[in-house]
Formats: C-alpha cells, sequence, structure tokens
C-alpha cells in the first residue's frame, strides 16, 4: 500500500521543496496520483508514494502535514553571500547547496538546473552556500 492511496482533494501537504500545498487534483491511471498547489505558486504533480515530477528527486518529498517531523532538517541561514564566480566554481565542483523555496538546503544537483540559473539571474546570491 502506498503512502498516498487514499488522498483526496483538499488535503494538506507539506512538500520538502515547495512547503505548504494542497491536493488540487486526484488522477485514475496516470504515472501520477495527484497535483498540488504550493502557496508560491507552484503545481507540482507527484506519485502515490510521494516522488515529484520536479527535478530529479528519487525518494518521497511530500508528505501529510500532521506526518512530517522538520526538527533535523536544516534550515539555518546563510553566513556568508557567495559571489557569482564562487557560486559557479562550487557547482561545477558538486560542492553547491541551494536553499529552497521551502527554506530547506538540498544539494544543488538535485534541483532542476532552470531554478538554479533563475536565482542567479535575479541575483539572489543568499540562496546558495558551500557544501556541508
Amino acid at each position: 500500500m502506498a503512502y498516498f492511496d487514499k488522498v483526496q482533494i483538499g488535503d494538506k501537504l507539506y512538500g520538502l521543496v515547495f512547503g505548504k500545498g494542497k491536493v488540487i487534483e486526484v488522477f485514475e491511471n496516470s504515472h501520477y496520483k495527484m497535483m498540488v498547489f504550493f502557496k508560491n505558486g507552484y503545481e507540482v504533480p507527484y506519485t502515490e508514494d510521494g516522488i515529484p515530477g520536479w527535478g530529479n528527486f528519487k525518494k518521497q518529498t511530500i508528505f501529510y502535514k500532521e506526518d512530517i517531523d522538520l526538527t533535523d532538517v536544516d534550515f539555518t541561514p546563510v553566513k556568508k553571500i557567495l559571489s557569482p564566480k564562487k557560486i559557479i566554481k562550487l557547482r561545477e565542483k558538486k560542492k553547491l547547496q541551494v536553499r529552497l523555496p521551502s527554506g530547506i538546503w538540498t544539494d544543488c544537483t538535485k534541483c532542476v538546473k532552470n531554478y538554479v540559473e533563475e536565482m542567479l539571474e535575479k541575483e539572489k546570491f543568499h540562496l546558495f552556500r558551500k557544501q556541508k
């Protein structure tokens, strides 16, 4: 039995990538089980195991709001703002972390390249840090 077998429209969820979300559509006979709308405007399809159609995540990234425990997740603010040159260099060495819209830090290789490029173009350098 999959985690989201009994998901319904209107269920409140929490995604590790985008934060608070709500189920807006449930699919039958599809690879994806549901479409989730997030507070920041993103709509993302998820499988019945909670794997998103965004990025290259291979594990569950969304949970029922009451099931999630975020006590050991890293939400710390960035201590040193990196230069664009340093960000690119760390990305090439695969030692760059990016702050997701939910506030959680993750390895930059797990994100869609467009997200990283967009943050660089918008000069949001505070969303990057060297991997710990």
